[in-house]
């Protein structure tokens, strides 16, 4: 079968849903933006997206749950076969949780020639994940590194911060 052409099914595929998810996250930026076009209650809907606001992003990799337990204990899941936890940075900036990973160096021996390329590794650079300071107790997180899954546990405060913010004072003109 000299000269045909084999395509690899699931670099296609790959491609396919690469494209997908690009659309997706492209639509949903401008979603708003689109709708107000067809909506007469444009500012309406725009309230009502306030309180659905996704405080967790969708980033593409690696693959992660967040989830809050009976126990309002916030929790993390990041599916990161082949790493080291070595590699692994977890932090808090003010209401944030800044998340990163390295790739560890592995060197091939000789020249590779691979017959089925699925899997990817890549550096992570910092994904920010919001657990607001004020509900959740920083201090006490934990997390466990096991079978490839990092399990990151927030506990929630014994009593949330209560603030109220700063009352204005409101004078009558001319007073």
């Amino acid at each position: 079968m000299k000269g045909s052409r084999y395509m690899d099914v699931g670099v296609l595929l790959d491609e396919i849903f690469k494209t997908a998810q690009n659309f997706s996250e492209e639509f949903h930026r401008n979603a708003e933006t689109f709708s107000e076009g067809f909506c007469n209650n444009g500012y309406e809907h725009r309230q009502e997206n306030e309180y659905n606001a996704d405080y967790y992003p969708n980033y593409f990799y690696p693959p992660m749950n967040v989830f809050v337990t009976e126990t309002r204990d916030l929790i993390f899941e990041f599916a990161l076969a082949g790493f080291d936890e070595k590699d692994i940075n977890l932090s808090f900036q003010g209401d944030y949780m800044i998340f990163s990973a390295k790739v560890s160096e592995e060197k091939a021996t000789g020249n590779v020639r691979y017959l089925k390329r699925r899997l990817k590794r890549k550096d992570i650079e910092k994904q920010k994940y919001f657990v607001p300071q004020d509900k959740y107790d920083q201090d006490s997180v934990k997390a466990i590194y096991r079978n490839g899954i990092l399990k990151v546990t927030v506990p929630p405060k014994e009593s949330p911060d209560q603030n109220d913010g700063i009352k204005i004072e409101i004078v009558r003109e001319g007073n």
